[in-house]
């Protein structure tokens, strides 16, 4: 049986989700920040004959997430995605993706490197003198006219408000370093919830780089939300950059997948 998900589904779907909690960190952290209540977001459960969640799938917009520790309806799922004319991509783990591809149609298909640190033993010690600042609502464009500079980015134009409303809701974060008054360096959170964070924009203005200033950011933030509790996620394709989170103590777990509509 599929059927929607409510608030007083919360507490089950959330133990089953967090057996992985780091792959699930973007429906957790959609649903503890935005319940079950909005127009942007909906959740569905699948459940077997003794009422036990078997599979999920969110929609966040017009994005789609499923998630499943086994089998699954397939065609059932694929037939909620397909009510939505306006769906534009299917997002998660990539084995739970790769069975869409029967009945879901795609443009095109991305594959990244999924990574997590659960300890911070290889970590750099942090010096509290560091300058590494934390960005606030005060000063995140400038933190963000950075972001903008990093060619690879590849910024959208909402990418401004977005990075203002992850900072003013507290859903993610930004470490940054400065040098008379020019943001040289930043590393950032993004889906923060309970359980896990995910790290984005980890970047260096060119003409500072090899100083070992992205390290520095990286390590404050790592060790920030190690000590509270976080698991630490990440996403590369680059090897030359996993080799650097690998020497950071990010282990592969397993692979995401982003599959486009359109």
């Amino acid at each position: 049986m599929i059927r929607k998900l409510f608030e007083q589904d919360r507490e089950p779907l959330l133990s089953y989700l967090g057996e992985e909690a780091s792959f699930n960190l973007f429906i957790i952290g959609d649903i503890e920040n935005f319940g079950f209540e909005q127009e942007f977001q909906e959740l569905w459960g699948q459940f077997n004959e003794q009422g036990e969640l078997q599979a999920v799938l969110l929609r966040y917009y017009n994005s789609y997430l499923p998630y499943t520790k086994g089998n699954f309806d397939v065609e059932a799922f694929s037939q909620i995605i397909l009510g939505n004319e306006e769906a534009e991509m299917l997002s998660g783990k990539l084995e739970v993706l790769n069975q869409f591809s029967s009945s879901l149609s795609f443009s095109n298909r991305k594959q990244l490197f999924f990574a997590e640190l659960t300890e911070p033993q290889s970590l750099q010690s942090v010096s509290e003198s560091a300058p590494i600042q934390q960005a606030t609502i005060e000063n995140c464009d400038r933190v963000f006219q950075l972001q903008e500079s990093i060619e690879e980015f590849n910024l959208s134009q909402t990418a401004r408000a977005s990075f203002r409303q992850t900072i003013g809701s507290g859903t993610g974060r930004t470490y940054f370093y400065e040098e008379e008054g020019q943001v040289l360096s930043s590393a950032s959170t993004t889906a923060e919830n309970s359980f896990s964070a995910m790290i984005v924009g980890v970047c260096t203005l060119t003409q500072a780089r090899n100083r070992g200033l992205a390290s520095l950011c990286l390590n404050k933030l790592c060790h920030d939300l190690l000590s509270e509790g976080k698991t630490l996620c990440l996403f590369y394709d680059n090897p030359l950059a996993g080799a650097i989170y690998k020497r950071l103590g990010f282990q592969d777990i397993g692979h995401w997948g982003m599959f486009y509509f359109r």
